[in-house]
């Protein structure tokens, strides 16, 4: 097995505002946690100030409006404390584009809360949320939504598939290990971060209690999909057997036992970090680009099959893309871009001749964490 392939120089949202506005699904969800964060903040120590952080943050665009509901929520109440955001990602994350929406300066203004409120500021971070981030102790809230599924390396390339949910036993072990491994430097960098009584509030990617994920909750499997035409890329010899492999996808899908193991075991290193888990569900989102369609009429309704290909296959794009242009590395860019844009095509047209199931419905697992001691 290789001792791990470091990913976190090339993993990126699409940028340039792409990513948040083609991923309705995932502001949907981070919208609908706005009353649990409210709730959250209320029960932290009333401190001079308010830290807060959005980890892998992306350019920020799927959080904005729930940030402005946050923030709107404690100015009507009468809390003018200021209020210091900090954005994390990767250095390779489109930062720029996170700063002009949060001015105003792109996508609605109407959810440009550093504009709209005094004494909120606004910061950037480069670096992956797998290790501490900020000083001890000066962390009031965390917060993460659809991101933390990433692995800090690729302990393997996944030798048949592209995703450790559908990858054969040895290579599922692997990730599992290493996911597990990350989940506790995560978990215990916030630890670190957070005061006493801070809460960490994560929404992540996971398999819920029927075995349900991402792409796969009963209809068409979105990485199988992936699979198949990327292998066909392979088999017409469009791309190398060297460029087939590369396309593991460095993400790994907890289960909710995963996600709570550490805080189980009083031994663990993370409940002597003083960590508690105050709760852990599922919650499945349904598709918007399916729900547009099905609304419109489905199949022979309003709007057509290409319609509904056309704007469910960008969303998948969004943050998927950068695993294939990763993969064919070396290439001119010209060819890369003509090789991506067969592979998406032909995700496209099957949807457009089949669009039953193809929903990419969201899986996610909610905690809520406190910092107790």
């Amino acid at each position: 097995m290789s001792k791990g392939i470091n990913t976190q120089a090339v993993l990126a949202m699409r940028g340039a505002g792409y990513y948040s506005e083609r991923t309705a699904g995932a502001r949907h969800v981070i919208n609908d946690a706005g009353t649990m964060v409210i709730e959250a903040l209320a029960q932290t120590p009333q401190t001079p100030r308010l830290r807060i952080a959005d980890y892998g943050a992306a350019d920020g665009g799927t959080s904005r409006e729930m940030w402005d509901m946050v923030i709107g929520h404690h100015r009507a109440n009468g809390d003018n404390r200021q209020i210091e955001m900090l954005y994390t990602d990767l250095a390779s994350n489109d930062f720029s584009t996170l700063f002009r929406m949060m001015q105003g300066m792109q996508g609605d203004p109407g959810h440009a809360y550093q504009s709209r409120y005094e004494n909120v500021f606004v910061h950037g971070c480069g670096t992956g949320f797998h290790r501490q981030l900020m000083a001890d102790a000066s962390l009031n809230l965390g917060f993460s939504a659809t991101a933390m599924h990433y692995v800090s390396v690729k302990p393997m390339e996944i030798p048949t598939h592209l995703h450790a949910a559908c990858a054969d036993p040895e290579s599922r072990a692997a990730y599992a290990q290493q996911a597990a491994q990350d989940w506790e430097h995560i978990l215990l960098a916030r630890a670190a971060e957070l005061i006493v009584g801070g809460r960490f509030i994560c929404l992540n990617f996971g398999i819920d209690e029927q075995g349900r994920y991402l792409g796969n909750t009963g209809g068409q499997h979105m990485f199988d999909h992936f699979h198949k035409y990327w292998l066909g890329l392979f088999e017409d010899g469009s791309i190398t057997a060297d460029e087939y492999k590369r396309a593991s996808f460095a993400q790994y899908y907890r289960t909710m036992d995963e996600f709570c193991a550490p805080f189980n075991d009083p031994d663990s290193a993370v409940r002597k970090a003083g960590l508690k888990l105050k709760s852990c569900h599922s919650k499945l989102t349904k598709c918007p680009y399916e729900a547009a369609f099905l609304a419109a009429g489905g199949v022979g309704g309003t709007m057509s099959n290409i319609d509904y290909a056309n704007s469910l296959i960008p969303t998948m794009r969004s943050w998927s893309e950068t695993v294939f242009r990763t993969a064919l590395e070396g290439r001119d860019e010209d060819d890369i871009n003509q090789i991506v844009n067969r592979f998406y095509d032909a995700y496209r047209d099957d949807v457009a001749a089949n669009p039953s199931g193809h929903a990419m419905d969201y899986v996610h697992i909610i905690l809520d964490i406190e910092k107790t001691a």
